[in-house]
Parts: C-alpha cells; sequence; structure tokens
C-alpha cells in the first residue's frame, strides 16, 4: 500500500479501502499466506524522496526467493522513477515472481507482460513529470499575481474580497508590533525572545486543529521570534521560493532537502508593498543587516554586531588605514582585561601585522566622544524621564489586552454553562470547570495588572532634578564607576560609524579620523601607547638562557631561573613556556628537554656511577681532586666520566669503599687516629 503524502492518507480514505481489499483478492487465488505492507503510507516514490523501508523490504525478500505474488492497485505505482522501477522488474523476473493488479497478472517470464510493464513504468514517469511541471507552471503564474499562500502568518488575515489585511484582532496586532518595537530597542533576538519570556507576554503562533488553522497563544520560542523577525512578509513584501528545495547525493543515494533561506530580492518572485505591512522595508533591511551580523566572527561586519562585557571601547569599530582591516581586539594583563588593538595585515600568510597599540587611546578618544556629545546631555536626560514615565506602559497594554481576552472567554464559558440543561451532570459539570478555570485565569492576570501599578510610580521634583543633573554632568557620568561598559560601547555605536586609524613610523604618531553617524568627520592625533615598557625579559636573563639552551631542556632553564630569583618582565615566575617564548623572541635555539651525554654526568648520576653519596662527590670537587663544570649558579653540575675513571678519583673511592673513611690527600683527618668504632679489628658490641 502506498499513498504519496499525509494529507492523502488523512483524506483519500477510499483510496486506501481499495487497497486492503487487495488481500481478499489474493486469497480467492488461492494465496494462504498474505502479508499487507503500509508503512510506506505517506511517501513519495520519486526522484530524490526519503527512503522507503517497505519498498526496499519488498525487493529483498523477492531477491530472497520469498514472495510469490506482489498485488497493488495500480503496478505502476510501486516506484516513480525508471531505476526502482527496472530493478524490481529485474528481480521479479530472475526469481519468478508474479505483479497484479485489481484485474489483471502479470508474468515477467513473458515478453508481453515485460513490454507492457515497461511502457506502464515509463508512461508513470512522463505522468508524474507533466503533473508537476503543470502544477508548477499554475503555482508559479499564482504566485506572480501575489495570490499564492499556504498559510498566512500570525497578524494577517484574508477580508470579504480575499484580500490580505492586518489581522482584525487589536491583540493579535498590538503583539506582533510589540515584536519589531523590543528588537529596536534590545538590538539582539535573543534579548526580545529573553524580555516576552521574563514579562509573560504570550505571542499569537499559528495551530491545526482538527485540519484548520486557528490562533493560539503561548510564550514565544526563540525560532518563532527569529522567524518574525526575518519574514519580509511583515514588511509588507511578497516572495514565493524564499527557502527553495534541492537534489543532493547521501550515502549513495538523490535525496531532498531545503536549501538556506535567500534574500528577499533573490526569490522567484518578489513584490514589495503588496500589502500593509507592520514595519516599511527600509527599518526590516536594517533589521536583517543587524540580525546578520550579532555574530562575532571574523568574516563579518562587527560594526553593528551584538555588544559584549570586554574592556576595549572601540572594538569592532577601528579600521586600519593601511591595508583596509578591521582591528581585533585582544586582552591581556593577570585578569585579562586590558585590551591591545591590532590589525592582522598579511601575517597569517607568513609576512607582519599593519600595526597594533594598547587600549590606553579609549582614553582620548573618549575626550574627543564626550567634547561633541556632552552639549546633548540636557535632551538625553529629558527622553530618559519620558522612557521612565513609559517603561512598563507597553506591558501594561499587552496585559491590558490579554485580560479582556480571557473575559470574553470567561463570559462564553458562562454562556454555554447557563444554556445547558442543570440534570444533566456529565456535561454541566465540564463547563463549569471550564468557566472557573477561566475565572482563575481572569484573577491572576488581574492581580499582576495591579501589581504592576504599584511598581510604577512617577518621579519626584527631585528624581527628575537629579535626572537632568546627569545630563549637565555628562562627563563626570561617562567616567563614573558605576556606568557599565556595555553601555559605553552602546552610545559609542549610536553615534559612530567607524575609526579610521593609521601609524606616521618616524614620528610614532596615530592618527584617527572619526567616521560620525549622519556624514560628519573628525580627526586628531596621539603619540602611540608604548606597549610593554618594563615588561621585557632582562638581558642577565637572556644571557642565561643563552648559556643553558646548548645543552638543557626549557624546564631546566625555567628551573635555575626561579631558585636564582629570578623574573619575567611582567614579574611572574619562569616556566617550560615562558622560556620557550623568550627564546623564540629573541632567535635563542633551544630544546624542550636536556640533551642526554653519555660522557657528561650531574652530582647525582655521578654518585650513582661510583657508589657513593652527593656528600662525597662534593667533597672530592672542593678539594680540587675531581674536575667539575657549572655553566651557571644552580645550573647543575657537569662532571666528564672520564675524570670519575682517573687514578686518584678512584684510589680515593676504593679506600672509602674498604676502610668506610673518606681520606682525601692533603686534608687533615688523614692524619687523625682512628677512633676505636672505626677499627675493624674491634668488637664494636662489647
Amino acid at each position: 500500500m502506498r499513498q504519496s503524502s499525509d494529507k492523502q492518507v488523512r483524506e483519500n480514505l477510499e483510496s486506501q479501502r481499495l487497497q486492503r481489499e487487495l488481500q481478499v483478492l489474493a486469497r480467492e487465488l488461492g494465496w494462504r499466506r498474505v502479508e499487507v505492507l503500509d508503512h510506506d503510507l505517506g511517501s513519495s516514490a520519486s526522484l530524490g524522496a526519503k527512503q522507503r523501508q517497505d519498498f526496499d523490504r519488498l525487493v529483498g525478500a523477492v531477491a530472497r526467493g520469498e514472495i510469490g505474488i506482489i498485488m497493488s492497485g495500480e503496478v505502476s505505482r510501486l516506484s516513480r522513477t525508471d531505476k526502482d522501477w527496472c530493478h524490481l522488474l529485474e528481480v521479479c523476473r530472475v526469481f519468478d515472481t508474479l505483479l497484479a493488479e485489481s484485474d489483471r497478472i502479470y508474468d515477467l517470464r513473458q515478453m508481453d507482460d515485460q513490454l507492457v510493464l515497461g511502457i506502464k513504468g515509463t508512461m508513470s514517469v512522463v505522468e508524474l513529470n507533466v503533473l508537476r511541471h503543470r502544477l508548477q507552471l499554475g503555482m508559479e503564474a499564482k504566485a506572480r499575481r501575489g495570490e499564492l499562500f499556504r498559510m498566512l502568518a500570525p497578524g494577517y488575515a484574508y477580508d470579504a474580497s480575499g484580500a490580505v489585511v492586518m489581522h482584525p484582532d487589536e491583540r493579535i496586532r498590538k503583539a506582533i508590533a510589540l515584536v519589531f518595537t523590543k528588537f529596536r530597542e534590545t538590538g539582539s533576538m535573543r534579548q526580545t525572545y529573553l524580555w516576552f519570556h521574563h514579562e509573560g507576554i504570550e505571542l499569537p503562533v499559528n495551530k491545526s486543529v482538527r485540519g484548520r488553522m486557528t490562533i493560539t497563544w503561548r510564550l514565544p520560542t526563540q525560532c518563532f521570534v527569529r522567524e518574525v523577525l526575518r519574514n519580509p512578509f511583515y514588511a509588507g513584501a511578497y516572495t514565493y521560493g524564499r527557502r527553495p528545495t534541492e537534489t543532493v547525493m547521501k550515502d549513495g543515494r538523490l535525496v531532498k532537502r531545503q536549501g538556506k533561506v535567500l534574500r528577499a530580492e533573490d526569490c522567484r518572485v518578489f513584490i514589495r508593498d503588496h500589502h500593509e505591512g507592520y514595519i516599511d522595508w527600509e527599518t526590516y533591511q536594517e533589521n536583517e543587516s543587524r540580525m546578520r551580523h550579532n555574530r562575532h566572527g571574523f568574516e563579518v561586519d562587527e560594526s553593528i554586531a551584538s555588544i559584549r562585557s570586554g574592556q576595549g571601547l572601540l572594538a569592532s569599530l577601528l579600521r586600519c588605514g593601511r591595508c583596509g582591516r578591521r582591528l581585533h581586539v585582544r586582552y591581556w594583563g593577570k585578569r585579562g582585561t586590558r585590551p591591545r588593538y591590532l590589525c592582522q595585515g598579511d601575517y597569517d600568510s607568513g609576512g607582519t601585522r599593519c600595526l597594533g597599540f594598547g587600549g590606553s587611546v579609549d582614553h582620548r578618544f573618549s575626550e574627543e566622544l564626550l567634547r561633541v556629545i556632552s552639549p546633548l546631555g540636557v535632551r538625553a536626560s529629558l527622553e530618559a524621564i519620558e522612557a521612565h514615565c513609559q517603561a512598563d506602559d507597553e506591558r501594561k497594554k499587552a496585559l491590558a489586552l490579554q485580560l479582556k481576552q480571557l473575559e470574553y472567554e470567561a463570559t462564553r464559558a458562562f454562556e454555554q454553562y447557563d444554556e445547558v440543561d442543570p440534570r444533566n451532570r456529565l456535561v454541566a459539570s465540564d463547563l463549569e470547570a471550564r468557566w472557573n478555570s477561566k475565572l482563575e485565569e481572569v484573577e491572576k492576570l488581574k492581580a499582576a495588572l495591579a501589581e504592576l501599578d504599584s511598581e510604577v510610580r512617577p518621579l519626584t521634583p527631585e528624581e527628575r532634578a537629579a535626572i537632568s543633573a546627569l545630563g549637565e554632568q555628562f562627563e563626570q557620568v561617562w567616567h563614573s564607576e558605576r556606568c557599565p561598559i556595555e553601555l559605553k560601547k552602546k552610545i559609542v555605536r549610536t553615534v559612530v560609524e567607524e575609526v579610521i586609524v593609521d601609524l606616521d613610523d618616524e614620528t610614532q604618531l596615530l592618527s584617527f579620523v572619526i567616521h560620525w553617524k549622519g556624514g560628519a568627520h573628525t580627526r586628531f592625533e596621539m603619540p602611540r601607547p608604548r606597549g610593554g615598557v618594563g615588561q621585557k625579559t632582562k638581558d642577565e636573563d637572556l644571557e642565561i638562557i643563552r648559556k643553558m639552551a646548548d645543552r638543557y631542556g626549557d624546564p631546566e632553564i625555567a628551573n635555575v631561573l626561579n631558585r636564582l630569583g629570578r623574573r619575567t618582565g611582567k614579574g611572574k615566575r619562569w616556566n617550560q613556556h615562558r622560556v620557550a617564548s623568550a627564546r623564540r623572541k629573541h632567535s635563542i635555539p633551544g630544546r624542550s628537554s636536556t640533551l642526554l651525554d653519555p660522557d657528561v654526568l650531574s652530582m647525582k648520576e655521578a654518585a650513582r656511577h661510583c657508589r657513593v653519596s652527593d656528600t662525597t662527590i662534593r667533597r672530592l670537587v672542593e678539594a680540587g681532586i675531581l674536575p667539575m663544570n657549572q655553566v651557571v649558579p644552580w645550573a647543575p653540575w657537569e662532571i666528564r666520566r672520564s675524570d670519575l675513571e682517573a687514578e686518584p678519583v678512584q684510589r680515593i673511592i676504593a679506600h672509602l669503599h674498604e676502610t668506610g673513611k673518606l681520606v682525601l690527600e692533603g686534608d687533615r683527618l688523614s692524619k687523625q687516629p682512628s677512633l676505636p668504632f672505626e677499627n675493624p679489628g674491634v668488637d664494636n658490641a662489647r
């Protein structure tokens, strides 16, 4: 059994009944074991359709010789592609399997039946292509007139003449408009989504109920908010083919999948000003640009990207005056909060960076910014007062509309309960429960509105005066520790398009050109910040690294530097990575581990070789009997194996092993008499 779509499965029930009756015909023909394969219901058999499990199972069973006859309402509908159809016919012919329709049985061993089935398969493929082509032409013709709609977006409805208009429900219109208002305020799709969840504001969504599309209210998902913001339909534009279907090869099979969403102008049909929009087309394009660039990759324009909490005030706004690339910000320091701006130049391809400088330029830029916008502070304070008075107005309006809707639903529930016969308790009890549920929702919403009214209070004269003073003292507010960096960045990006920076190599002066919103330009210069002053590796430390790098690894060098009390240019303890970094920076050859030399031993290795203690080796060295080399103080001793095997050293060590006494030539201890317990001939236990 097979039907091409889920809609056919739901609505074309007569076709299913006729196909199921074939099992009765099979038993009448004498087949005792009849199996119905119906898992492919709703699966297309055309090119690139999803894999049909029952069809693959059928072909496999025929190849194993387990099937005597295949019955279908129309055999050509078993497959709509030449490849699958010819494969099935070939397998049936080889394994002697019959094919049957409601009025005809085909034996693939007969040439005439092969010819008929081949023609039927070809006609089936042609029929499918012709029908698809005709339907596609019809849909495109209707789409070019702007009349093809599969489902209207929430917020729109049809009028009496069939034209698309804004939904007559005021609550629906206000809710959709609120999405765009909040996005303009927050500048981020995710922050818009979080606001609706934080405030508990529901949005209208389409939902299929018993085959009909209706509006339901629920807290929005992030995907729904993104779709509303990115849908050009809300800007009054009609599009067709916005997400085309493409056929690709996957795991050796052709499969269909939806391609990426196209720009509205690139769709197969694009009609601007098709209907009334919630926003104009220019606003839609601005929203699209902001959402597209609300990512932080190097390949996108970050001048309008979402704001983060890094301390670099000019992050994503600086552009190199030499190569035209945007400067990236990197953070340094003990806490990783000190910004440094860098232009990559052709560094990644083996070249050099164009320029780089420290984040102290933010202070100089702030002075220029304050000089320009401080006169506007009073106006900003007045707008802040107005914004505070209307802060919760939108939420109150949305909740008030929701309350009206609930009161209407509660009234309808009461009317239904009032009309029922009280003696019919089975119905009355259910309607009463619905009525009570609506009343509870109404009371909860009234309580929320009352709480919101109690929270919002008008500003006192003292508070209004304080806000006005902030506008007059904008510079003090800007430099205040309580002014967050996110707010500063938002202000900068509101008034600045970008900043072009260049460096004069001779004078080491940085020149900045600020491109303000609206087209104005201003310039200023400042000396290049001398990053890294007092943080260079000292020459004494570099000399130690040079002396030890020929033989010793970076961990051993770091250990010696730390034991000498040395520190890096930033005042940190040395470790393997910092030694390696210093070597690379100053072109000092070296290695990650110590070079092993069997002819040169350390003090411990020499003691182990001679089977004595470290103190014995130290005494031999101090007495001048055993030569030793040390690159720098606290570096490992270097004792040559040949010096350990020399005659004086071997004689002293042999005497030590025999008597337990270390007698050094010329040492005054060699002239002292032996103590009683040192004489091996005396019984020490007595």
